[in-house]
């Protein structure tokens, strides 16, 4: 418990180091003195991310980061006014780091202002314009199969393409609840059209042969399996936890992703963020921690407390005082610490245990 407990003080710590003065919220501080100088540069923007560490840090009492963050979205991020669209990441000062459009960003974005401003219409009232630009840039470039424009995973190691009808399983998932949300805080039939089209077309995602959800779908699909499908449970809440495809699904990743106990995002992934100079050496990835978290609350939605412990406990046992974005194997590999996401998720974890 004691270990647990210093934890949750490192998150916080982490979160404020990463949330800066001009409303960014950065993945890692590269800049920080005990930051791994063999580890790739992450000081950027995922909105993705920060989005994640807006709604946990509410919940560990971190309640002045989120309004500077959704007015940074709204007002520095390139790109944002004219199209409504997040893109991949971003420098600190707003400028795009990468052209690619990852749909899932721009609506967990607005799940996080719902989160936020839950209940409160004063709030809601204060992000009306980033909630319904983002909502309407989600559903008009939905066409009732696909996204109209090239879409990049929450990897950023894949693409769909329009041609071919694709969307990824996880960022379809994100899309449903970010509209459900734009539709809570002010309504518009127009979302929750698109959002029904998506779930119907998300159904589809499922293959009975294989038994679980597969990464994409489409003219031709990606039947492998991906640790992101854990997201249609939680946080966004598509497929219920007690659903026989969704139990079929994490057998599936528990088969096939967890090695020695910690979780891959996929089979045979390469990234492992560590660098020579300027080269990515791609030695073999470990285990996310974000990812043994994620199984972890899945878990917990089930009631299942000992599959809950069994997730958590082993990323415990691996760490000292930082959560790093991986933890491999041997004593060589150089990872990404601390990452934001990763102590998020075990903030997200430790609501569930009640110690927040």
């Amino acid at each position: 418990m004691d270990k647990i407990r210093f934890l949750i003080e490192s998150s916080k710590k982490v979160i404020r180091d990463c949330s800066l003065e001009n409303g960014a919220i950065v993945a890692a501080r590269s800049d920080k003195a005990d930051y791994p100088k063999e580890a790739k540069h992450y000081t950027y923007v995922w909105p993705r991310d920060a989005a994640y560490i807006c709604v946990v840090a509410m919940k560990a009492g971190i309640k002045d980061i989120q309004e500077p963050f959704f007015q940074w979205c709204l007002e520095r991020a390139e790109g944002f006014s004219e199209i409504g669209l997040f893109y991949e990441k971003y420098y600190v000062n707003g400028l795009k780091a990468q052209a690619r459009f990852q749909v899932d960003q721009t609506a967990t974005v607005i799940w996080a202002v719902h989160e936020f401003c839950r209940g409160d219409e004063a709030k809601q009232r204060k992000y009306k314009q980033l909630v319904m630009k983002a909502a309407d840039a989600i559903s008009c470039r939905w066409n009732g199969t696909c996204f109209v424009d090239v879409t990049n995973d929450l990897w950023e190691e894949r693409y769909t393409f329009p041609d071919q009808e694709e969307n990824f399983t996880y960022s379809l998932a994100a899309c449903i609840r970010g509209l459900i949300c734009a539709n809570e805080m002010f309504p518009n039939p127009d979302w929750l059209i698109s959002a029904d089209s998506m779930r119907q077309r998300l159904d589809e995602h499922y293959d009975p042969e294989r038994g679980h959800f597969t990464r994409t779908f489409g003219k031709i699909h990606d039947k492998r399996i991906d640790a992101s499908m854990l997201g249609l449970v939680f946080p966004f809440e598509i497929i219920p936890a007690d659903d026989e495809r969704m139990k079929n699904t994490v057998k599936a990743i528990e088969e096939k992703l967890n090695i020695d106990g910690g979780i891959h995002r996929y089979e045979h992934d390469e990234y492992d963020g560590w660098m020579y100079h300027t080269l990515h050496r791609k030695k073999g990835a470990g285990g996310w921690p974000i990812l043994n978290f994620w199984a972890a609350l899945y878990y917990d939605s089930l009631g299942d407390r000992e599959n809950f412990n069994r997730h958590f406990n082993w990323v415990l046992e691996k760490v000292d005082k930082h959560l790093p974005e991986q933890i491999f194997d041997n004593d060589i590999q150089v990872s990404v610490s601390p990452l934001a996401w990763s102590h998020a998720m075990f903030l997200f974890c430790c609501e569930r245990k009640g110690l927040l």
